[in-house]
């Protein structure tokens, strides 16, 4: 049976974010996740935390000017300084929220960059990060997200993220797999997941189209949860889906699959 993580990023947006703990709590969550904790201390997010009996299992290294567009910064030449200062704050972070797992974002080529060179910053930031998480205990994810949602992103596909992990060659870095990105971009889910198995460390799920909750477009989730259950998956699931028509009407599909939480 999967373990699920609320998204607090993407699910019960209609609170504000330091009062969607409880409100996941309520529904019946355990575990949960969301794009930054950098916005608020550390202590108090703990808190948000204790208070609610919740486990907090994954947030995203520092990715740039997120309003401004930036989707991670791994790869972009020039800023290898805010990437390991990014790297350190986490690291800080995560110590607090009792977090092991942390993902990393490529980032979109740079105009005027070429590939070749923001590969090799990317593979060097990447194996430096591993290096310094490896040290405090943390694990380190990689993302592959699709090129339509974000033209310009440079690890689009399970292969590209896989390579990588080659590159850095540590034993604490693994892929996040994420179904819709996959699904938009690949699809074979079902068999690149029983593929690359020892090297997925986190999945999240979304259907498509329009990233929904499962249940809701073309993914066979039923099939796809009963095969990662077959395949002995142990990690987390993320839901990190637009709810539709809100937070609460989205978790039908729950029981419908007859999962729980």
């Amino acid at each position: 049976m999967p373990r699920f993580a609320a998204n607090l990023s993407m699910l019960f947006t209609e609170l504000p974010f330091p009062d969607r703990f409880a409100a996941a709590a309520k529904a019946g969550f355990r575990y949960v996740e969301y794009l930054f904790p950098y916005d608020y201390p550390a202590e108090e997010l703990r808190g948000l935390l204790d208070d609610n009996g919740l486990t907090q299992v994954l947030f995203n290294l520092p990715c740039g000017d997120w309003a401004a567009g930036e989707r991670g910064i791994a790869g972009l030449p020039g800023r290898e300084r805010e990437f390991r200062e990014g790297v350190d704050k986490a690291v800080a972070y995560a110590k607090v929220l009792g977090v092991t797992r942390l993902n990393c974002l490529a980032g979109k080529l740079p105009e005027g960059a070429s590939m070749e060179t923001a590969c090799d910053v990317l593979a060097l930031n990447t194996a430096n990060a591993a290096r310094i998480l490896g040290e405090n205990g943390l694990s380190l994810v990689i993302e592959a997200i699709n090129h339509f949602d974000i033209p310009g992103f440079m690890l689009t596909r399970t292969s590209h993220v896989m390579a990588l992990l080659d590159v850095i060659g540590r034993p604490n870095v693994s892929m996040q797999y994420d179904v819709y990105h996959a699904q938009r971009e690949e699809g074979e889910l079902a068999a690149t997941i029983a593929a690359n198995l020892p090297r997925i460390g986190h999945i999240q799920v979304a259907d498509n189209p329009g990233r929904h909750q499962p249940g809701t477009g073309e993914i066979h989730y039923p099939f796809l949860f009963a095969e990662l259950d077959r395949l002995g998956y142990g990690g987390f699931v993320g839901l990190e889906y637009v709810p539709t028509p809100d937070t609460s009407a989205s978790f039908g599909w729950i029981q419908d699959m007859h999962l729980t939480l």
